[in-house]
């Protein structure tokens, strides 16, 4: 599976769903070209979260390929900004154990 990360994403108040949309159909395809593989996506009402889990297992370290992906003109194109909705981030790689 390569490397994995959980990331929960605290959203602005009144945009939680706003922000699954743009995430889903604009973000989550984007991801997949570029060879990241998303398994599962959470959303908590009560916290005003976003947890996901996203892994890589291309060549080079997730880290690059993150990077390749913020940088690319594509990603620019898509004209989702997370600072405009996420108002906290918490990112923990993992390692799988079963």
């Amino acid at each position: 599976m390569g490397s994995v990360q959980i990331r929960t994403y605290v959203v602005r108040a009144g945009r939680l769903d706003e922000w699954i949309e743009q995430w889903r159909t604009l973000i989550v395809p984007l991801r997949r070209e570029f060879g990241f593989e998303v398994h599962g996506s959470w959303m908590d009402r009560e916290r005003n979260a976003h947890i996901w889990v996203i892994s890589y297992a291309g060549e080079g370290p997730f880290e690059e390929a993150n990077a390749a992906y913020w940088a690319s003109p594509k990603r620019k194109a898509l004209g989702v900004d997370p600072t405009e909705f996420l108002v906290g981030e918490e990112v923990r790689a993992v390692e799988t154990v079963l």
